[in-house]
């Protein structure tokens, strides 16, 4: 029977050089920043910031220095991605193609298509949006039925996506579609796109949310074109390379640090001397973080080895969503506060935000059943 392999590790002395160089870059550059725009972290949008983080060797650390990259390891990447999330930066412009998109395109796209895009992700100057889910089909990709049909020189595509973040601000998505139709074999017949979402035939739909912010979107596909070289890997493999790119997805920090602004106003509110109740509280959500935190390393180090920890990825993301969002509601029932959004105290302001926000953090990188369906899976339990 399949077994998880979480195994302990350290990070090496390099890596914790990187954590100092970090660690004054966000010192200097987000001086002043207060906590409430900290809360935001990886779902703040700032370009300035991203070309700064860029221009510092904090974007595409892993890749070949042809394409801009900075070959470090594994592991010094994830101690950046960790201390940008603590810090509250706002990632979210250069997140995705940093994570997912550039890591595609090394593993699978063309030598002309990383030529083309990844020295633009390591300066922070293009915003990915990932185009997987649809109104049908929610987390079960293999399900989709947006249809990318062969025309001269391409696909002609129609179709929607939902859930799209940041499609409104984004140049480009990597985008999920159906090529062919396999009777009885949904896995079959998918292919991956690079979508330039200001093509004729897209119209982006905002999905507003309850404090009346843009976050997530519906993109519509009309007749849309994209030309043959805008083709990830080959016509009919999208299946087996968006799992791939999932597990980058569903394993990072940001699957358990999403909501770390809440524990650090949690600590300063009740100050130095804590009762016990709240020392407790306090403990637990510290120890339930630690373990997660190695439970991601570990991930980090199965990359780092070019193995491919799918299964361990999906326990990170289930957990640490759980964890993510019950904060909020610990923090509720330890402190009676209610959540406030444009009024209120500084820490009132942060709980308010990851009130309303938690719930969409089961969205990313597939929901609890999805999830919980590959793990049962790979444990041999279905």
């Amino acid at each position: 029977m399949a077994t998880f392999n979480f195994e302990l590790g350290e990070l090496p002395p390099e890596a914790e050089k990187v954590r100092e160089e970090i660690r004054d870059f966000l010192a200097r550059t987000l001086g002043g920043t207060s906590a409430t725009k900290r809360a935001l972290s990886w779902g703040g949008f700032d370009r300035e910031f991203s070309r700064k983080l860029g221009e510092a060797g904090f974007i595409g650390m892993t890749w070949p220095k042809k394409y801009g990259g900075h070959e470090r390891s594994a592991l010094e990447r994830y101690v950046v991605l960790e201390e940008t999330l603590v810090a509250g930066a706002p990632t979210s412009a250069h997140w995705v193609a940093d994570r997912q998109s550039g890591p595609l395109l090394l593993r699978f796209g063309t030598e002309e298509q990383r030529q083309r895009f990844l020295p633009k992700i390591t300066k922070g100057e293009l915003a990915f949006a990932i185009g997987m889910s649809e109104p049908d089909s929610g987390s079960d990709l293999a399900s989709i039925r947006t249809r990318a049909e062969r025309v001269e020189g391409g696909y002609r595509v129609n179709g929607t996506k939902i859930w799209t973040s940041n499609a409104h601000i984004s140049e480009y998505a990597i985008a999920l579609f159906r090529t062919r139709v396999v009777p009885d074999k949904k896995h079959e017949g998918l292919s991956q796109f690079l979508v330039d979402l200001k093509s004729e035939g897209i119209g982006i739909r905002p999905i507003i949310d309850l404090a009346g912010g843009n976050h997530f979107n519906e993109v519509h596909f009309q007749n849309t074109f994209v030309p043959d070289d805008m083709l990830v890997g080959k016509d009919g493999d999208g299946w087996k390379q968006v799992t791939t790119e999932l597990a980058f997805e569903r394993s990072g920090p940001e699957r358990y640090l999403s909501s770390i602004r809440l524990i650090i106003e949690l600590i300063r509110e009740v100050g130095a001397e804590p009762d016990d109740r709240a020392a407790v509280v306090i403990g637990r959500l510290t120890s339930h973080l630690a373990t997660l935190r190695q439970m991601s390393l570990s991930i980090a180090m199965m990359l780092q080895a070019g193995q491919n920890p799918n299964l361990e990825a999906a326990v990170v993301k289930d957990v640490g969503t759980s964890f993510e969002q019950e904060i909020p509601e610990v923090v509720h029932a330890l402190l009676g506060i209610e959540p406030h959004l444009g009024s209120g105290t500084q820490f009132e302001r942060v709980f308010g935000y990851l009130v309303e926000h938690a719930p969409s953090f089961s969205l990313r990188g597939g929901t609890r059943e999805i999830l919980r369906g590959i793990i049962a899976r790979g444990l041999g339990l279905r």
